[in-house]
């Protein structure tokens, strides 16, 4: 069993967990502002030296030509000197690490079998205690990232989720820095530069809101839990984070704005399914602006002929809008019926509401209801154009309406019925 962090007082605890969470939304942000693998790196392992309070970081990568470790950047020894050190999958805590894709914490590193003493012998650098994280992409592994040495008392359970977290956030930045350097050499081929685009973001979307679930999880927590200033902090903390889930979606939808390239299966599926799978995808985003999510449909279930995903992602798109445009404590609306002309689904929101002019243009690509200068709701006004790409495709309609601004909206989609 990992050993447990000494007792603080609740004051305090909430407050080394405010600043942790804060430094964890810094390094998100400034990890997806370059990719330059160097600096990434270097960012990488001060920062998480910094917040575990130990010596030494190091991350080291894993070489698939020939199969071991090798350390890609550290922190307090000499960098050229340890990448010319090849450590081995076996017998080695490292290589442990990577193997079972398992945690470890060892407190006293240097008797343990598996310690890899060449590491010691050629830099001069004892091991007294080491904690040792796997990194990963879709459940592949990629590399270790080790703390060593710390600088007061032993490596406990919280430095290992804290250390986690970094590994998660580390492992998208490390490999996004190797798509985009793949992708610059292979600007001369169209086609394969576009497909590590697309895995570049789908890649970073996708692994990114792991660890900015948590940190908004962790956020909400604290807000609610505090009083007074820190839970002002703690509200701060919560909106970056906030505002980097909006650009993940943002990135996600990059993905699918040429929807006429786009394969569509459609299938009968209740409306009311696909209502309560994009209802789930944005609970989380709604119950951190203390939002609720109202259904208002008739038990039976109304048959839509659509792509369930495609036509999922479309609603997931236009509710980030709606929670994105409410304010705190709000109550969105979504609702179904059956008419004339199909099946008409809809979100209503309370939120800021649409001028008569912007009905239209807040369907373009690039484009939302604020001046690009002066707005204050992130994102890059992707949502609602990939939301109508998505439904038109398919024999659908979307459309928007509002008596103005201050009134709250109410996006509805009419989509093909597919019968009892």
């Amino acid at each position: 069993m990992s050993p447990k962090a000494n007792p603080l007082p609740a004051s305090q605890s909430n407050q080394d967990t405010l600043n942790r969470m804060s430094r964890l939304v810094e390094l998100s942000v400034r990890l997806n502002s370059t990719l330059k693998l160097d600096e990434l790196l270097n960012l990488i392992i001060h920062t998480a030296a910094e917040l575990l309070g130990c010596a030494t970081a190091s991350i080291l990568l894993y070489d698939e030509k020939q199969p071991h470790l090798f350390f890609a950047a550290t922190s307090g020894a000499d960098a050229d000197q340890l990448r010319r050190i090849e450590v081995p999958i076996e017998k080695s805590l490292a290589g442990t690490v990577f193997r079972t894709n398992q945690s470890i914490i060892i407190n006293d590193a240097a008797t343990d079998p598996r310690h890899y003493a060449v590491v010691a012998q050629q830099t001069g650098i004892s091991v007294h205690s080491l904690l040792g994280v796997p990194m990963r992409i879709h459940e592949r592994l990629t590399g270790v990232i080790e703390a060593l040495n710390k600088n007061d008392g032993i490596f406990t359970s919280d430095d290992e989720s804290l250390l986690s977290i970094i590994a998660s956030l580390a492992a998208v930045a490390i490999n996004n820095a190797r798509l985009v350097q793949a992708l610059e050499h292979a600007l001369d081929k169209a086609n394969e530069a576009d497909r590590l685009k697309n895995d570049f973001l789908n890649i970073a979307s996708h692994e990114l809101r792991s660890p900015l679930g948590i940190i908004i999880g962790y956020a909400t927590f604290l807000r609610e839990d505090s009083q007074g200033e820190l839970s002002d902090h703690a509200t701060h903390v919560l909106n970056a984070a906030l505002q980097m889930r909006s650009l993940v979606e943002d990135m996600t939808n990059l993905t699918l704005l040429e929807t006429d390239g786009l394969m569509y299966r459609t299938k009968s599926v209740a409306a009311q399914e696909l209502l309560e799978s994009a209802r789930q995808e944005v609970q989380s985003l709604a119950e951190a602006k203390a939002q609720r999510l109202v259904f208002d449909m008739p038990e039976k279930k109304i048959n839509v002929k659509v792509d369930s995903g495609k036509t999922i992602s479309a609603l997931i798109n236009v509710l980030n809008n709606a929670i994105r445009f409410s304010p705190i404590g709000e109550q969105i609306i979504l609702g179904a019926r059956e008419d004339k002309d199909g099946v008409l689904l809809w979100i209503q929101d309370n939120g800021l509401g649409i001028s008569q002019e912007n009905l239209e243009r807040i369907f373009r690509e690039f484009k939302q209801g604020e001046p690009p200068l002066t707005r204050r709701y992130g994102g890059l006004g992707l949502g609602l154009a990939i939301a109508r790409g998505l439904i038109h495709a398919q024999g659908g309609k979307i459309w928007a309406e509002s008596d103005g601004d201050g009134t709250g909206a109410t996006f509805k989609i009419r989509l093909p019925s597919a019968g009892a």
